[in-house]
């Protein structure tokens, strides 16, 4: 793995360097970029501008790993506030959850996680829009990939995510590459160890592409997380080359990470969907997002040090 990518992901379990970035000067305003406020409202405010700008979303509320069921219940009864807001608001059409088990108590129990994430479906269906399970860590893949089979029994549209450097990942997108099944392929943001998942960046790549190829030659709809120019080059020739039309798959990129290509792709009449995080427990979300490419740590520190 890249020395500056564990170095920052090691950062990301820090209180110290939490503190420390949460203090500096001018660090609310580059948190911002990438993170869509703290509350309901503004998150709806952000959303409805990228709605307006043609673009799709999944959001997502930010906090993961909880120790108590009383943490868990306050993040579902956020979901289904969010969601009857979506409603209201006439977003719902355009605007999913994404939603992490660990967030709803998957570390406590996983039947837990499971109930609570079936409460966060039924709310979702009532409004007339979808989730997402998010992948975590390699040690949660089978408990999540459990958790969406079961609640795919009841709402086959639940989404799932599969992270192309763990090296399971080719059999497991083989497995749900089935109809009406939405799959999110993306590279992989946790420090993972070597026997797990590749670590060299060429190889992510590669296995991305081999993934990818089964997604759009299954019956699926896949959903293909990546801001990599080359990838998205690929992408766009393998999903012609597989008879694949326009809306029968879609991009997905983050909040505040190369918003002119979102807006690029959805003007030549592809789906992009973004993916908008909210929260009050942002710093380990956006370690993630800096570990991932190294532009996005450079444009954190110019702006801390041209606003402290």
């Amino acid at each position: 793995m890249n020395p500056l990518r564990s170095l920052i992901l090691a950062a990301a379990g820090s209180e110290v360097v939490r503190h420390l970035v949460a203090t500096t000067p001018g660090t609310s305003g580059v948190v911002e970029r990438f993170v869509a406020g703290n509350t309901i409202a503004d998150a709806v405010t952000r959303v409805a501008r990228l709605v307006d700008d043609g673009l799709w979303v999944t959001l997502d509320h930010l906090g993961e790993d909880v120790t108590e069921t009383g943490q868990a219940e306050r993040t579902v009864q956020t979901y289904l506030a969010l969601l009857d807001r979506l409603y209201a608001e006439g977003l719902a059409a355009r605007v999913e959850v994404s939603v992490k088990l660990s967030a709803l108590g998957l570390r406590l129990d996983e039947r837990l996680a499971l109930d609570n994430a079936y409460r966060v479906c039924a709310a979702a269906e009532q409004c007339g829009t979808t989730v997402t399970l998010d992948m975590e860590d390699h040690t949660t893949t089978d408990a999540t990939l459990r958790v969406l089979a079961e609640l795919r029994r009841t709402w086959p549209w639940v989404g799932g995510v599969l992270q192309a450097y763990l090296r399971r990942t080719e059999d497991d997108v083989r497995a749900l590459a089935v109809a009406d099944s939405r799959i999110r392929l993306c590279k992989g943001a946790y420090a993972e160890p070597d026997e797990v998942a590749y670590t060299r960046a060429h190889e992510v790549d590669l296995g991305y592409v081999r993934c990818a190829n089964s997604l759009l030659a299954g019956d699926g709809y896949p959903m293909f997380a990546t801001h990599d120019p080359r990838l998205i080059a690929i992408l766009a020739e393998r999903a012609r080359w597989y008879g694949r039309k326009q809306g029968s798959y879609e991009y997905q990129m983050l909040y505040g990470v190369r918003p002119d290509e979102q807006r690029r792709l959805a003007g030549e009449g592809e789906t992009v969907r973004v993916y908008v995080p909210f929260g009050e427990h942002w710093y380990p979300y956006l370690m993630r997002r800096l570990a991932e490419r190294p532009a996005n740590l450079m444009f954190f520190l110019r702006a801390l040090v041209s606003r402290s």
